[in-house]
């Protein structure tokens, strides 16, 4: 990393990731979770110390994260380059595949969908998940780059 940047939220490219998060998530739920009227940096800055749970993967065949926001690492119990080398599958035990993958399958299909189920951390935790939301994420020429999700209710199990 360099020197200069200390936090994951001042890259540029995890800055551009997170006006994409945003106006995604505002085009698909029709809110926002952010003022998007705030410059690029806060808005980065705002997400990564949000609150709530924000974690996003890519379009490989199998899905890597490539954002997760200071609650995420904290209830993953990783860092953020471990974090954004895993596969989101591995937030599932082997009983929850089917029904994750049902999940994002019928989330590329709407745009968003509301979601509930277990989930586990990189220590073996499990915790469920109420009220998620997940939903595709656009880039600027509104082509699909990913999938992101949000939520703040948890319990561990």
């Amino acid at each position: 990393m360099n020197t200069d940047v200390q936090f994951p939220w001042q890259h540029k490219a995890v800055i551009l990731h997170t006006k994409h998060l945003l106006h995604s998530y505002q085009h698909w739920i029709g809110q926002s979770l952010f003022d998007l009227s705030i410059p690029p940096e806060e808005l980065a800055q705002a997400l990564f110390t949000a609150p709530f749970v924000v974690v996003s993967h890519g379009t490989q065949a199998d899905p890597i994260f490539n954002y997760g926001n200071q609650k995420a690492l904290d209830l993953w119990e990783l860092d953020w380059e471990e974090f954004t080398q895993m596969p989101s599958r591995k937030t599932a035990q082997e009983v929850e595949q089917a029904e994750r993958n049902r999940l994002l399958l019928d989330t590329q299909t709407k745009g968003f969908s509301n979601f509930s189920g277990i989930r586990i951390t990189s220590t073996g935790k499990r915790f469920y998940i109420e009220d998620g939301i997940i939903w595709n994420i656009l880039d600027e020429n509104n082509q699909y780059c990913g999938q992101g999700a949000v939520y703040s209710k948890y319990r561990f199990v």
